[in-house]
């Protein structure tokens, strides 16, 4: 059964959604044009009840050494999310300076671009692969858009990846049939408005994940 990532919580209504549903991991947010963003203290109060049960991420955009270090001092995150333009020598800066594993964001519209995992192999615990956002915008990611799952089919990588962008409690099942991908993350979709989770869809997607 794949695992799950629910992105961008920022209640404890949505944390407790997801935990009782089996969440695997736990992301909260860190990039301040998101309409997710929470501020590093805002996460730590929300964390508490995932220590211990699930992997708490905190995701970050070309994150800078203060905001690691204020994450570290305050979250105490298991993994932090790299989801810029980080190359592997900054992903190697970020998990040393933190002490602990990174998550590496990559946008996908074409099966070449899932070659540029193999240069974040060696210093990633999990690759990710997200639908590459538009040209006109400065999300990286979270827009409810998706690529053609059938891409991943087969494709092995030395690390464990997820796979991101466009899913919701209706299609994971199929993505995940496609792809092969061994853990979903959603974000955008259990929201009922930008950066607003539901918890009735928390739980639909990962019953969702379990069935497929």
């Amino acid at each position: 059964m794949a695992g799950t990532k629910i992105c961008g919580l920022s209640t404890p209504g949505t944390v407790a959604a997801a935990l009782d549903g089996g969440a695997a991991f736990l992301g909260f947010n860190f990039f301040p044009a998101s309409p997710r963003y929470l501020t590093p203290d805002a996460a730590a109060r929300l964390a508490p009840p995932a220590r211990g049960k699930a992997t708490i991420v905190a995701v970050t955009v070309d994150p800078d050494d203060d905001l690691v270090d204020r994450l570290m001092a305050t979250l105490k995150p298991d993994l932090i999310q790299l989801h810029g333009k980080e190359p592997p020598s900054r992903v190697r800066e970020v998990s040393a300076r933190a002490g602990v594993g990174v998550i590496k964001a990559l946008p996908v519209s074409e099966s070449a671009d899932l070659d540029a995992a193999r240069q974040y192999e060696t210093v990633v615990d999990h690759l990710m692969f997200d639908a590459k956002p538009p040209s006109d915008t400065a999300m990286p990611g979270g827009l409810g858009s998706s690529f053609d799952w059938t891409i991943l089919a087969g494709r092995r990588f030395a690390r464990p990846y997820l796979l991101a962008g466009g899913l919701d409690p209706w299609n994971v099942g199929e993505a995940l049939r496609q792809s092969g991908a061994p853990i979903a993350d959603v974000s955008s979709g259990v929201e009922r408005g930008p950066g607003i989770k539901d918890p009735l869809l928390i739980s639909a997607f990962l019953e969702a994940v379990r069935r497929a």
